[in-house]
């Protein structure tokens, strides 16, 4: 779209969010909600009233939207009419819904193992590896450079993460062999991983449609994607008893209570911790058949 499609207020709004440095897809994300409040009320977005956004999301929840959905709508038009309007009395009846914190698919080691030989090739055994062997995002292994690694310190730079941080990742001796075999079959200059465009990084989708062929060529039959990895990676450190603060700090995560969510779905750690029942001394009694 040119500059001179855009009206006034979308462009007040792309400004004020360019401003506070927003990443371009939340950008897009927060165009994109307004324009559904406009088709909503069949007009201009910035004369709603606290009624008709009360009204939006109740629309938005008779349309079975998902919550994760209806709380990116609610965030982008509190910005909106906050920030850009400077209304903040007509968001009072917009509320945040809560989601359900649903257990992520883990893959045992032996499954990641199968997972990482079925890969299509060296650079995406290479490429998956990073994301089992540092926890690290599909977007992240996808905008990984060569530079990125640092041999002597074993360390992977990860520039510009989620909330557009920059981090450390661990480099494990094995994972760097398998990136060195990859450099020494490819010989990229920039990118670690190149797309079809050798020039180009490569895309999170083509990582996505290798992921799926590599798990169904391992005979796995959960669903799997890049993001399966870095949960089990997790997971997997959880399990060697690593401190949950140093796993929140691999991933790059904000708050420890993200981390958190591991500790529901590392098994090992389950079993080990002994049954309050164990302690009582019960026997179960010989003359009564069994149930």
């Amino acid at each position: 779209m040119t500059d001179e499609c855009i009206s006034p207020l979308r462009r007040r709004m792309i400004e004020d969010m360019t401003v506070r440095n927003f990443a371009a897809k939340t950008q897009d994300n927060y165009i994109g909600a307004v324009a559904k409040l406009a088709k909503f009320l069949g007009r201009s977005p910035d004369t709603a009233t606290a009624e008709e956004l009360r009204l939006f999301q109740l629309h938005l929840t008779a349309n079975r939207v998902g919550a994760p959905t209806i709380n990116g709508t609610v965030t982008a038009l509190r910005f909106f009419f906050t920030v850009t309007l400077d209304r903040s009395d007509v968001i009072k009846h917009l509320t945040f819904v809560p989601e359900p914190r649903k257990i992520p698919v883990i893959l045992s080691p032996e499954e990641v193992a199968r997972f990482l030989e079925a890969a299509p090739g060296v650079k995406y055994k290479a490429a998956f590896s990073v994301a089992y062997g540092a926890g690290l995002r599909v977007s992240e292994v996808a905008s990984l450079k060569v530079s990125d690694i640092d041999s002597e310190r074993m360390l992977l730079r990860v520039e510009q993460g989620k909330g557009r941080k920059d981090r450390y990742a661990m480099l494990s001796p094995v994972l760097l062999e398998l990136l060195r075999d990859w450099w020494r079959i490819a010989q990229p200059k920039a990118w670690l991983f190149t797309g079809q465009d050798p020039l180009q990084p490569i895309s999170t989708r083509q990582l996505n449609r290798a992921c799926h062929a590599a798990a169904h060529l391992a005979a796995i039959t959960k669903r799997v994607s890049p993001h399966t990895l870095r949960h089990s990676f997790a997971t997997h450190l959880l399990e060697q008893n690593i401190d949950i603060r140093v796993i929140q700090v691999l991933l790059g995560h904000a708050k420890v209570d993200t981390t958190a969510l591991y500790t529901r779905i590392a098994t090992n750690t389950i079993r080990e911790v002994m049954s309050p029942l164990e302690r009582l001394s019960l026997k179960p009694k010989r003359d009564e058949p069994p149930a």
